[in-house]
């Protein structure tokens, strides 16, 4: 079972063209969405609502910064606390180009921090090489397995 990508977008359109662009990549990656930064921690964390979900982490997180509830900076200061967790790919994937929000989220953990393009085919493009990238391409840490290889019983 290959482990899912885990999207967290609270703007509708921005969900949809991002699931759209990930399914154009042809992985074979579920994709996990949730709407808000609790949520997202609910489901990190096996807890609320997703403490029945199947076991592991996921490949990567492709995190919006504002979010309703628990906002993306939150969600991935308590991530990166986590020595369960601390080891997922977060990829911040905002439109803010504010500096200090760029500062604070590498100073955090995050793995990569990306402006979502404004231009459709820009950001197409953008998301179908962010998910190939990580699902596929990167290396992870030693002692976990690459996310598009079938993971043991986790």
């Amino acid at each position: 079972m290959l482990k899912p990508i885990l999207l967290v977008e609270d703007n509708p359109k921005d969900l949809e063209l991002t699931l759209l662009a990930l399914a154009k990549s042809n992985l074979a990656n579920e994709v996990v969405t949730v709407r808000d930064g609790e949520e997202c921690l609910d489901y990190l964390f096996m807890r609320g609502p997703h403490a029945g979900r199947a076991k592991g982490h996921p490949a990567v997180v492709l995190l919006d910064l504002k979010l309703p509830k628990v906002d993306g900076l939150q969600v991935l200061e308590e991530l990166k606390k986590d020595a369960t967790l601390q080891g997922v790919p977060v990829v911040m994937l905002t439109t803010s180009r504010e500096e200090q929000d760029l500062l604070r989220s590498y100073k955090l953990g995050v793995n990569a921090y990306v402006v979502k393009p404004v231009a459709f085919k820009d950001f197409m493009q953008a998301i179908q090489d962010l998910g190939v990238f990580w699902a596929v391409i990167n290396e992870p840490p030693p002692g976990s397995l690459k996310p598009g290889r079938p993971a043991p019983s986790e």
